[in-house]
């Protein structure tokens, strides 16, 4: 699976990677034929924790999850490291330990401890140069060079944008495989990191609704120089919405007959988790035989 992301991100459409979080919305982003999914940190702390993309998530937590949704599907998983979890050692680790529960490419970023959501104010970053060993931690650590990665860099918004794009080729020259300015805040500046990196590396960005960033379509990315777009928490965003109008629903009416055509009903769910074929694959192993075998 890495090794076709890496041969896909050289092609063109532009890769579209939904955000997910956990087995079930994985496989529903599969089912619906996205060439990668996008493993979102801030999703994780959304739905697991409750609480905001602030650094709160563990790294064992993360790795969990990227284990539970690979045994899932087998798309290829993009998956947010943050900062690695620490310094140039600890990266190492992180890099290790994902790579080998299933992650196709590990995307890491240059803020301090704790870190923010990319979109979020008040972000502060490491010096470049360390931000560099890291990087070039993580090319060494990795078992398999198709096992991308990823590097990020949140200094639009502390030392500017030309900052910015000098970060990234550093980051490139360590060994990353993929460049992600992160948040930047006009379209003008989105046109400009394609037109300073573009060739350098294939590059990612990151929509986010309501975010820094001016929400475009995947088509215009792509005509702009990009090579891979995430939305990372949009799932959220959408399920917390219905999820709210659901509660209130029962909570009003104490039942959830009004609430029936926005929702699967018991089969129908069943179906889309593939209960009747794992039923069946089950029944295989009921009585064993030598013809079975």
């Amino acid at each position: 699976m890495t090794s076709s992301l890496a041969a896909r991100l050289r092609d063109k459409p532009i890769v579209v990677a939904p955000g997910v979080y956990d087995a079930l919305t994985a496989s529903i982003a599969t089912e619906a034929g996205f060439p990668a999914l996008y493993v979102s940190g801030a999703a994780i702390a959304y739905t697991r924790l409750g609480r905001p993309d602030i650094g709160l998530v563990a790294m064992t937590e993360v790795l969990d999850t990227i284990a539970l949704i690979r045994d899932r599907v087998p798309t290829p998983l993009v998956v947010d490291a943050d900062t690695g979890y620490g310094n140039a050692l600890n990266v190492a680790r992180t890099v290790r330990l994902f790579e080998r529960a299933g992650a196709s490419a590990i995307q890491l970023e240059d803020q301090t401890l704790p870190k923010r959501c990319g979109h979020l104010t008040d972000k502060e970053v490491i010096p470049a140069a360390e931000m560099a060993g890291k990087i070039a931690a993580a090319v060494d650590a990795r078992h398999a060079q198709a096992t991308l990665v990823i590097a990020r860099t949140d200094s639009v918004a502390v030392e500017g944008f030309d900052r910015a794009i000098e970060r990234a080729r550093l980051y490139a020259e360590a060994g990353a495989d993929l460049l992600f300015v992160e948040a930047p805040k006009t379209r003008a500046q989105l046109a400009a990191i394609t037109a300073a990196l573009g060739g350098t590396r294939p590059l990612m960005v990151n929509m986010v609704e309501g975010g820094q960033t001016p929400l475009a379509g995947a088509a215009e990315l792509e005509a702009l120089g990009f090579q891979l777009v995430i939305f990372p928490g949009a799932v959220v965003r959408a399920l917390a919405h219905a999820a709210q109008d659901f509660y209130a629903t029962l909570a009003r009416d104490g039942t959830t007959e009004a609430f029936r055509a926005r929702m699967f009903d018991f089969g129908a769910l069943n179906r889309l988790i593939g209960t009747p074929q794992m039923l069946e694959h089950g029944r295989r192993y009921e009585s064993y035989t030598k013809d079975k075998a």
